[in-house]
Protein backbone atom coordinates (compact mmCIF):
# COMPACT_ATOMS: atom_id res chain seq x y z
CA UNK A 1 0.00 0.00 0.00
CA UNK A 2 1.14 3.49 -0.69
CA UNK A 3 1.65 6.18 1.94
CA UNK A 4 -1.14 8.44 0.66
CA UNK A 5 -3.69 5.64 0.98
CA UNK A 6 -2.70 5.00 4.61
CA UNK A 7 -2.94 8.75 5.40
CA UNK A 8 -6.37 8.93 3.75
CA UNK A 9 -7.65 5.97 5.76
CA UNK A 10 -6.36 7.52 9.01
CA UNK A 11 -7.97 10.89 8.21
CA UNK A 12 -11.34 9.27 7.41
CA UNK A 13 -11.10 7.19 10.60
CA UNK A 14 -10.51 10.29 12.72
CA UNK A 15 -13.37 12.11 10.96
CA UNK A 16 -15.72 9.19 11.59
CA UNK A 17 -14.72 9.02 15.27
CA UNK A 18 -15.33 12.77 15.67
CA UNK A 19 -18.73 12.52 13.96
CA UNK A 20 -19.79 9.69 16.29
CA UNK A 21 -18.53 11.63 19.34
CA UNK A 22 -20.46 14.78 18.38
CA UNK A 23 -23.59 12.75 17.63
CA UNK A 24 -23.56 11.15 21.09
CA UNK A 25 -22.61 14.43 22.80
CA UNK A 26 -25.40 16.28 20.93
CA UNK A 27 -28.04 13.78 22.03
CA UNK A 28 -26.96 14.14 25.67
CA UNK A 29 -27.14 17.93 25.42
CA UNK A 30 -30.63 17.73 23.85
CA UNK A 31 -31.82 15.59 26.77
CA UNK A 32 -30.39 18.07 29.29
CA UNK A 33 -32.00 21.00 27.50
CA UNK A 34 -35.37 19.25 27.39
CA UNK A 35 -35.13 18.45 31.12
CA UNK A 36 -34.28 22.07 31.96
CA UNK A 37 -37.18 23.33 29.85
CA UNK A 38 -39.56 20.95 31.65
CA UNK A 39 -38.31 22.24 35.01
CA UNK A 40 -38.81 25.85 33.91
CA UNK A 41 -42.33 25.12 32.64
CA UNK A 42 -43.24 23.30 35.86
CA UNK A 43 -42.05 26.17 38.08
CA UNK A 44 -43.51 28.99 35.94
CA UNK A 45 -46.08 31.30 37.50
CA UNK A 46 -48.18 34.00 35.84
CA UNK A 47 -47.15 37.57 36.62
CA UNK A 48 -48.22 41.01 35.43
CA UNK A 49 -45.62 43.76 35.25
CA UNK A 50 -44.66 46.99 33.51
CA UNK A 51 -41.43 46.98 31.50
CA UNK A 52 -39.25 49.97 32.32
CA UNK A 53 -36.11 49.13 30.36
CA UNK A 54 -34.66 46.32 28.25
CA UNK A 55 -31.03 45.66 27.33
CA UNK A 56 -28.67 42.92 26.31
CA UNK A 57 -25.72 43.07 28.66
CA UNK A 58 -23.08 40.86 30.27
CA UNK A 59 -24.46 38.84 33.16
CA UNK A 60 -21.87 40.25 35.55
CA UNK A 61 -22.92 43.86 34.87
CA UNK A 62 -26.66 43.16 34.97
CA UNK A 63 -26.98 43.70 38.72
CA UNK A 64 -28.46 40.26 39.38
CA UNK A 65 -27.75 38.30 42.57
CA UNK A 66 -24.30 36.68 42.82
CA UNK A 67 -25.83 33.19 42.89
CA UNK A 68 -27.27 33.74 39.40
CA UNK A 69 -23.84 34.54 37.97
CA UNK A 70 -22.20 31.60 39.72
CA UNK A 71 -24.88 29.17 38.53
CA UNK A 72 -24.78 30.31 34.90
CA UNK A 73 -23.06 28.33 32.18
CA UNK A 74 -19.85 29.47 30.49
CA UNK A 75 -21.52 30.97 27.40
CA UNK A 76 -23.91 33.05 29.50
CA UNK A 77 -21.01 34.36 31.57
CA UNK A 78 -18.98 35.57 28.59
CA UNK A 79 -21.90 36.57 26.34
CA UNK A 80 -24.64 39.16 26.53
CA UNK A 81 -27.93 38.16 28.12
CA UNK A 82 -31.34 39.83 27.57
CA UNK A 83 -32.24 41.68 30.78
CA UNK A 84 -35.63 43.27 31.49
CA UNK A 85 -36.03 45.89 34.20
CA UNK A 86 -39.66 45.71 35.31
CA UNK A 87 -41.99 47.15 37.92
CA UNK A 88 -43.90 44.38 39.69
CA UNK A 89 -46.37 45.89 42.11
CA UNK A 90 -44.37 48.50 43.99
CA UNK A 91 -40.97 46.82 43.48
CA UNK A 92 -38.54 47.27 40.60
CA UNK A 93 -36.74 44.05 39.70
CA UNK A 94 -34.42 42.79 36.97
CA UNK A 95 -35.38 39.63 35.12
CA UNK A 96 -33.55 37.46 32.60
CA UNK A 97 -35.60 36.94 29.45
CA UNK A 98 -35.75 34.24 26.80
CA UNK A 99 -34.28 35.47 23.50
CA UNK A 100 -37.47 34.78 21.50
CA UNK A 101 -39.60 36.60 24.07
CA UNK A 102 -37.15 39.52 24.23
CA UNK A 103 -37.67 40.21 20.52
CA UNK A 104 -41.44 40.53 20.96
CA UNK A 105 -41.34 42.99 23.87
CA UNK A 106 -40.75 46.72 23.97
CA UNK A 107 -40.08 49.17 26.82
CA UNK A 108 -43.06 51.01 28.33
CA UNK A 109 -45.33 47.99 27.94
CA UNK A 110 -47.62 46.30 30.39
CA UNK A 111 -47.14 42.54 30.09
CA UNK A 112 -48.71 39.31 31.32
CA UNK A 113 -45.86 36.78 31.50
CA UNK A 114 -44.95 33.32 32.72
CA UNK A 115 -41.99 33.73 35.08
CA UNK A 116 -39.92 30.95 36.62
CA UNK A 117 -37.78 32.48 39.35
CA UNK A 118 -36.17 35.40 37.52
CA UNK A 119 -36.54 33.89 34.03
CA UNK A 120 -39.30 35.10 31.68
CA UNK A 121 -40.28 32.13 29.51
CA UNK A 122 -43.39 33.56 27.79
CA UNK A 123 -45.03 36.97 27.60
CA UNK A 124 -48.13 38.58 26.14
CA UNK A 125 -48.66 42.32 25.76
CA UNK A 126 -51.56 43.88 27.68
CA UNK A 127 -50.99 47.58 26.92
CA UNK A 128 -48.30 49.62 25.26
CA UNK A 129 -46.53 49.84 21.92
CA UNK A 130 -46.68 46.91 19.50
CA UNK A 131 -43.43 45.28 18.35
CA UNK A 132 -43.42 45.11 14.55
CA UNK A 133 -41.00 43.82 11.96
CA UNK A 134 -38.65 46.45 10.56
CA UNK A 135 -39.64 47.96 7.22
CA UNK A 136 -37.36 47.85 4.19
CA UNK A 137 -36.22 50.87 2.20
CA UNK A 138 -36.00 51.21 -1.61
CA UNK A 139 -32.78 49.19 -1.84
CA UNK A 140 -34.20 46.25 0.13
CA UNK A 141 -32.15 46.98 3.24
CA UNK A 142 -33.88 46.71 6.58
CA UNK A 143 -34.53 50.04 8.26
CA UNK A 144 -33.37 50.05 11.86
CA UNK A 145 -35.99 51.47 14.18
CA UNK A 146 -35.26 53.60 17.22
CA UNK A 147 -36.16 50.71 19.55
CA UNK A 148 -33.73 48.36 17.77
CA UNK A 149 -30.94 50.92 18.19
CA UNK A 150 -31.55 50.92 21.95
CA UNK A 151 -31.06 47.15 22.13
Amino acid sequence: MSAWLIVTIIVFGIAAALAIFFLIFGKKMEKKTAQRQEDIDRAAQPMDFYIIDMKKMPLKKAGLPKAVYEGANFMAKIGRVPIVKAKVGSRIIKLVCDDKVFKTLLPKQEVHAMVSGIYISAAKRIRGPIATEGKKDKNGKKKVSFIDRLR
